[in-house]
């Protein structure tokens, strides 16, 4: 049995748009893409508002460079590593441009590499967020520029992975983020998004 980390932030959780709920496992494309591939097992690390580097004031734990490498020991043996951060990291509060967002993402990157080897790391670069997400009855925690910044993040993550030899997905090319709150992928959003990573890693050849 092969082991698969994806490690990421609420869209790697399965949140349903617009709720605190979660998507069951048979929906979230964690489980799609295990389901998907033959003996492979994807070990689930999402949680809602994780960032790359950035601490959360407001709720603790969220920041994915010091909780990584425990989680990296406690599924280790590993055969590959799926990450995809940095929806959060374009919060208001955390005043961060897309460059500032991919020195943290490869932050992560360096821990991750301690576990497999460079081309082993699926770096995805996450969905856009909508335009409308920082609107009040959805997401005032960020706003427009934090729309573009999401935008940005495609190009950077591009490059990094690029340079350090990781594979690369942009999430963004398959799927969209929910009308009901402009931040969550919905279940055809899971959908597109699983099988794009199936294909991927199966190229990789994990």
């Amino acid at each position: 049995m092969k082991n698969i980390l994806a490690f990421g932030d609420s869209n790697t959780w399965g949140l349903v748009p617009g709720t605190k709920d979660r998507y069951p496992v048979e929906v979230r494309w964690t489980g799609l893409v295990q389901n998907k591939l033959n003996d492979t097992k994807i070990i689930e690390e999402g949680l809602c508002g994780r960032t790359t580097v950035f601490e959360d004031e407001i709720r603790p734990f969220r920041k994915g460079v010091d909780t990584l490498p425990l989680i990296l020991e406690s599924a280790s043996p590993l055969d590959g590593v799926i990450i995809m951060l940095g929806t959060n990291d374009c919060k208001t509060y955390y005043n961060a441009n897309p460059h500032v967002i991919g020195k943290g993402l490869e932050r992560c990157i360096e821990e991750i590499e301690k576990y497999v080897s460079p081309e082993k790391v699926l770096v995805v670069s996450p969905i856009s967020l909508g335009e409308d997400v920082w609107q009040p009855a959805k997401d005032p925690e960020f706003d427009v520029e934090s729309v573009a910044r999401s935008k940005q993040l495609v190009d950077t993550y591009r490059e990094i992975a690029k340079r350090r030899g990781n594979r690369f997905l942009a999430a963004s090319s398959y799927a969209k983020a929910s009308k009901r709150d402009d931040e969550h992928l919905d279940e055809r959003g899971h959908e597109a998004l699983a099988e794009a990573i199936t294909e991927k890693i199966e190229a990789m050849q994990i």
